[in-house]
């Protein structure tokens, strides 16, 4: 695995940061103000908790202005049919507050939505950031890449100078690592946007797998079982492995322990809330009891290819997803120390929601 040589700059308000890329490979990079570095500085107390209202809950349920009948411009399409929708003809960057309310319940209902020959890259961060604030608080990442000046921009970044992403896969057969973002938090995120700014010719594609039909596919009794308990998410192992690899820790980890089932406030669906990235037990079972039943769970989510969708990225692709009803997996499988198949780079914008719940069992910490 190659390593990034650090360079350390001193803004004028005097906060370190360190170059998490090699300045001299991206000399003609149009998107240098979004590449990878850390904030070595500011460190962040506890999120506090906040009054959640999910926008999906007052949209028009037939998104007669997002998706309007008979358009001949709007192409929406179904990519599998339990998850993810893709939408062409459509600006992200145009759209007002009612298509914005249905195109959140359209998130909820399909898992994740597509949208194709966006702009939304170019619109500038400032703007980027006040399309994902309209649907939550933003998080920012606590151990992470951010872009600099922007720390609730965490930034996706996988290249010939930074491989990073992939430091604890290089030993295991597959690079697959389901999980939903930072489920550790005590009101864990709704909605994830991602853009990408460079894409390899080929690879790099991102899966979803649908935790509401991975619930429905269980049996009776596993569903009642799984509806009176709790799971415990947990940041340490995050924060933990991101200082031993000499990582500043900018707010310290977190556990909570969430409902197994939870219930999405805007479609009222059940979904599984668990995942293999940050799921580390079941509350109240025996450790061999915990480690079985998260087994089976953990398998079926990431086996279950009738419940799930992998998308090709393109030039202008755009991503948005809702962490309450889904888990994803980006697909590291092309190299990038070959100039043919290139950078992997983008940013995440991910919004807060509310705290997990299924009718009187709610998140406790």
């Amino acid at each position: 695995m190659s390593t990034t040589e650090t360079t350390t700059l001193t803004e004028p308000a005097s906060v370190p940061l360190t170059l998490a890329y090699d300045e001299k490979d991206h000399e003609q990079y149009k998107y240098t103000a979004y590449l990878p570095v850390y904030d070595e500085k500011t460190h962040f107390g506890p999120l506090q908790p906040f009054e959640f209202h999910d926008r999906g809950l007052v949209a028009n349920k037939e998104k007669p202005n997002l998706l309007p009948k008979g358009s001949e411009t709007i192409r929406s399409t179904k990519l599998t049919p339990s998850i993810g929708t893709e939408i062409r003809g459509l600006q992200l960057s145009e759209l007002n507050d009612l298509q914005k309310d249905e195109l959140a319940l359209l998130i909820a209902e399909r898992g994740v939505v597509i949208f194709r020959d966006q702009d939304f890259k170019d619109i500038g961060i400032e703007k980027q950031k006040a399309f994902g604030r309209y649907f939550g608080p933003l998080h920012i990442h606590p151990v992470g890449a951010h872009v600099k000046d922007h720390l609730e921009l965490h930034n996706i970044y996988l290249g010939p100078d930074n491989e990073y992403r992939n430091r604890n896969k290089s030993n295991k057969l597959s690079t697959i690592g389901y999980h939903s973002d930072v489920s550790y938090e005590h009101q864990p995120p709704g909605i994830t946007i991602l853009t990408l700014l460079s894409v390899p010719p080929t690879g790099g594609d991102t899966a979803w797998a649908s935790q509401v039909v991975a619930y429905q596919r269980l049996s009776q009794p596993i569903k009642t079982l799984l509806e009176g308990l709790r799971a415990e998410h947990s940041g340490f192992p995050q924060a933990e492995g991101a200082q031993r690899d000499g990582k500043f820790v900018r707010r310290a980890p977190i556990k909570s322990e969430h409902p197994v089932v939870r219930v999405h406030p805007a479609t009222g669906q059940k979904t599984l809330f668990i995942n293999p990235g940050f799921t580390k037990r079941i509350i109240g079972l025996r450790q061999e009891e915990s480690d079985a039943l998260l087994k089976l769970l953990f398998k079926h989510i990431s086996n279950g290819q009738d419940f799930q969708v992998r998308v090709k990225w393109e030039a202008g692709t755009v991503a948005l997803w809702d962490n309450r009803v889904t888990a994803h997996t980006a697909i590291s499988d092309y190299n990038v120390h070959d100039p043919q198949e290139g950078l992997r780079h983008g940013f995440r914008i991910t919004t807060l929601a509310d705290k997990p719940a299924n009718g009187a069992l709610e998140s406790v910490w």
